[in-house]
């Protein structure tokens, strides 16, 4: 793969994730299901990857499984976030990682630099204030970014827990078992959740998209885009996940953001590229 095709499969894996939010609109499940459906879906496709290549799957250590629970919780909390408000507002609440990651990680390196993270932070406050300028849980906007927020949370969790993980193992097989844990860890859950209802041949296909397409396939092209696109650059890119998730809620779900929200999207986006160039 070349510098030109690597840069091209990391855009398009960061455009399948933004993707991934609109699922959230169209499949009419709660977000327990929704996140059940697409983790079960990516399994199967990442367990027949590994088969293809001859690979071994074996078994998740202790440390893989907790990621499971942790991925389980972010995708949750992410579709919580799309249903509570909009595709912008789960978004940007979720592109708040970058500066979760820098407070979770204990390197020196994340430790140095103190006055930009405060900086970073400040930028993101100043965003979600703009987003949303009275928080109140009746608020269907400041119910989504709180949701927002936590996805953001559990998703530098799990980045921070998984660097540890990639050096030593296949991340073809980090994502499979990850994503299985988290499908076996919500199939309880999702059966007795208010509200649940089975899902028509319709939702069933969207689950098929958005497992295989938007999860399997855009974690392998995120993955083969790193073999020839260095870290900071692939965290630069993968910053821009809430513009392209804008831009396409716009087109295909009429969801057109307001000033308010789009300035604060830009204090966000640019507090995330800010952070990016630390991790």
């Amino acid at each position: 793969m070349s510098t030109g095709s690597a840069l091209l499969a990391l855009h398009a894996a960061v455009a399948l994730f933004a993707f991934a939010a609109l699922f959230g609109k169209w499949i009419a499940l709660p977000a327990a299901a929704i996140v059940l459906g697409r983790t079960a879906f990516a399994a199967l496709a990442l367990a027949l990857t590994l088969r293809v290549r001859g690979r071994p799957a074996g078994l998740p250590t202790p440390a893989l499984a907790g990621n499971g629970a942790i991925l389980a919780l972010h995708w949750v909390s992410f579709f919580a976030a799309v249903q509570s408000a909009s595709v912008a507002v789960a978004l940007l609440g979720y592109a708040s990682f970058p500066l979760f990651v820098l407070v979770l990680e204990r390197t020196p390196a994340a430790r140095a630099g103190t006055i930009g993270r405060w900086a970073t932070g400040a930028l993101v406050i100043a965003g979600l204030v703009l987003i949303v300028p009275a928080f109140s849980w009746s608020d269907r906007a400041s119910r989504g970014l709180a949701w927002g927020i936590v996805s953001g949370f559990t998703f530098a969790w799990l980045t921070v827990r998984n660097r540890s993980l990639v050096a030593g193992d296949d991340p073809a097989r980090i994502a499979l078992w990850q994503n299985a844990v988290a499908a076996v860890c919500l199939l309880p859950i999702a059966a007795f959740e208010p509200g649940r209802a089975w899902p028509s041949p319709q939702d069933l296909a969207l689950l098929a998209v958005l497992g295989i397409g938007c999860t399997a396939l855009a974690h392998t092209l995120f993955i083969a885009s790193m073999r020839r696109i260095p870290a900071h650059a692939a965290s630069v890119v993968a910053a821009l996940e809430p513009v392209y998730g804008i831009v396409l809620a716009a087109w295909l779900l009429g969801e057109v953001p307001g000033l308010r929200t789009l300035a604060g999207a830009a204090l966000i986006v640019t507090a995330a590229l800010v952070a990016s160039r630390r991790l």
